[in-house]
This record gives C-alpha cells, sequence and structure tokens, in this order.
C-alpha cells in the first residue's frame, strides 16, 4: 500500500514518538483525522524550523498552506508546487523525515480530502490560524533568530500560534464527533488553548540549552532581565544561581497550564476512555518533565534533561488502569507533579 492514508500512517511515528504513542487510541475514523491535521501542522513547524530564504518568500510559503488546506479547486497542483518549493527552502541539515514529510505534502493533503467532510473546517482553521500566526512572528522578527520574546505574554502567544491552535481544533472535532461530549462545550472550549500552550511551554523550557546552541530565545525578556540575564548569559556558569531561579518562575507557569489541561481532561466523559488516554499520556509526560526541570541547573548544560522509557511506560500503564477514575488520576497527576512549584498565571 502506498496510498495517502498509509503515508500519513507511516510519517507519524517519523516525525512525533509522542504522538505516535497517543493518537491510536483515538477511536476511528479520528485517529486518521488527528494523524493528518497533526501532520499538516508539522509540515508548518517544519518550515518555521528548518526554511531559510527572504522573510516575504518564507511568509508565502506559510501562507500558501493555510490556503491549501481549504482544499478549493485546484488545491493538487498548487500542492505539488508548495511541496516543490518549501523542499527547496530547506536547509541542508533539515532532518531527513521531515523533508520526506514536506515532499509528501500532496498526499497529506489528499488524505484530507477523504476524510469526513465536518473535519474539513476544524483542521482548515487550526492551520490557518497557526501559519498566520507563524508567519507574523517571522516577519516581526524580520527573518532572524529571536533573542528572546518582549515579555511572557508574547511567549504564550507564540506558544498559542504553534500548539495551542491544535488544542481549539481538537475541542472542535471533540464536541462535533461525539454526542457525549457536545453537552461539555462550555468547560471544554475556555480551557482547550491551554493544553497546547502547556506542551509547547514545556519543550521550549526543556530545550532551552539547544535553542541557544543555535541561536535562538523563546523565553521572555522581562523574565530574563528581572534575574539580571541575557540569551548571551543564561549559560554563563556564573550566572547559573540566576539562571534557575528564572527556569523556576517560568516552570511555574507551565505548571499553571498545565493544571489548566488537566481539568480539560477530567471534563471529557468517562464513556470515551481513548480521549482522555490521548489528552492525559502527553500531559503527564510534559508535568514529569517539568518535574526534572524544576531546580535543576543541568537544563542549561548541553545534554537533554529528559523523562526516560521506564518513566513513560509507567505512566502510560497507570494511566490507562486509571482512565474511568478520576480520583486514582488526580493522585497520578500529584505523583508526577511531585517537586514541582504551584502553578502562577502569567
Amino acid at each position: 500500500m502506498n496510498g495517502p492514508e498509509d503515508f500519513c500512517r507511516r510519517a507519524l511515528p517519523e516525525v512525533s514518538r509522542t504522538f505516535a504513542l497517543n493518537i491510536p487510541v483515538l477511536p476511528s475514523p479520528l485517529d486518521l483525522v488527528v494523524t493528518v491535521a497533526y501532520l499538516l501542522c508539522r509540515i508548518a513547524d517544519t518550515l518555521e524550523d528548518e526554511a531559510r530564504g527572504q522573510v516575504s518568500e518564507r511568509a508565502e510559503l506559510f501562507h500558501t498552506l493555510g490556503r491549501l488546506v481549504k482544499l478549493e479547486p485546484g488545491w493538487e497542483q498548487r500542492g505539488a508546487e508548495f511541496a516543490r518549493r518549501s523542499v527547496a527552502a530547506l536547509r541542508p541539515s533539515a532532518p531527513t523525515a521531515e523533508v520526506q514529510l514536506v515532499q509528501g505534502t500532496p498526499l497529506v493533503l489528499e488524505a484530507m480530502r477523504g476524510l469526513p467532510d465536518w473535519t474539513h473546517p476544524h483542521i482548515a482553521a487550526c492551520v490557518g490560524e497557526m501559519t498566520d500566526g507563524m508567519a507574523r512572528m517571522m516577519t516581526e522578527l524580520d527573518g532572524g533568530a529571536p533573542q528572546g520574546l518582549p515579555d511572557l505574554r508574547d511567549t504564550l502567544q507564540y506558544c498559542y500560534y504553534v500548539a495551542g491552535t491544535v488544542g481549539v481544533m481538537l475541542t472542535g472535532l471533540f464536541v462535533d464527533g461525539f454526542d457525549s461530549v457536545r453537552p461539555l462545550r462550555p468547560g471544554l472550549v475556555p480551557r482547550a488553548p491551554a493544553f497546547g500552550r502547556a506542551l509547547q511551554l514545556t519543550n521550549i523550557l526543556k530545550d532551552v540549552r539547544e535553542d541557544l546552541d543555535r541561536g535562538f530565545c523563546w523565553l521572555p525578556r522581562t523574565y530574563m532581565e528581572k534575574h539580571g540575564l541575557s540569551p548571551g548569559t543564561l549559560v554563563a556558569p556564573e550566572k547559573r544561581d540566576a539562571a534557575v531561579a528564572l527556569l523556576d518562575d517560568l516552570v511555574a507557569v507551565a505548571r499553571n497550564e498545565c493544571d489548566v489541561a488537566f481539568e480539560y481532561s477530567l471534563l471529557l466523559p468517562r464513556s470515551e476512555p481513548g480521549l482522555r488516554l490521548f489528552c492525559l499520556w502527553p500531559l503527564l509526560f510534559a508535568l514529569r518533565t517539568l518535574a526534572m526541570l524544576a531546580h535543576n541547573p543541568a537544563v542549561f548544560e548541553p545534554t537533554p534533561v529528559k523523562i526516560d522509557r521506564d518513566t513513560v511506560m509507567r505512566i502510560m500503564v497507570l494511566t490507562r488502569e486509571s482512565v474511568t477514575d478520576d480520583r486514582a488520576l488526580e493522585a497520578l497527576y500529584t505523583e508526577c507533579a511531585r517537586g514541582l512549584p504551584e502553578g502562577r498565571t502569567a
């Protein structure tokens, strides 16, 4: 099999180990819907991380992708041209799996066309808002690497563009796809953006040293300045205590986002364990990661700080065992949060 659906299912584990774990627990056809949506978002993410060239040219690639997902007449030809131009814009060191995904954009769009019609507006709105936000951020930075963002609000807005939009999309899919979820919409919608922001802010904090080595910094400058720091001094040994204090401030913000995302997860009906597991696994991975980052000067060293495979497997097993028991899930959440500061709002 080499069709669009097969391409998407094979591409997913190549570009995301985490989502390759949790997407398959979604009930059909939502598993394929979210696979396709995730890959379209990952194409945008690859352009953000790996594309080079004039700002106007890169912005046009974002906007083109945002238009393509509307599947308007002629999308097939435009999709093939987009893939050709996008691959040509990627730097030579771009990961092979991501290059192959961008090359396969027409196949991902073809897979989207085969999804139930009611899913299309949710995917198109998500990718459109994400690509518009990425293009706006890039233009504001004049195409350069960010040397910190002005304030925490700007860092969280970036997290919204690249991940919070996905939480909004997923909520729309859950509400429209499941009669049992539809009455829960008033509680889910206001909490939806926090889910993606929690995961993205955790990644930013976990990868701070790797990003700095690449010349990037997404941390708020106001927070750095409060601790007498700048992107250029974050990894300086003599500034380590200040850097750890900064990290803990931002870990508290990420913890708050996780707390809201956990409320979201428990609102989902017990009769849909697949939806709960899909949300809880990456959330608890992020929470445990934050616990490892807190008070930890090793975050600023070259070797990444991350949870090990045994921890991942233990969280997956315990969550599956407790997925319909809110009190057991609350106990597991508390255990994963051990060592974390209390959540702090932005």
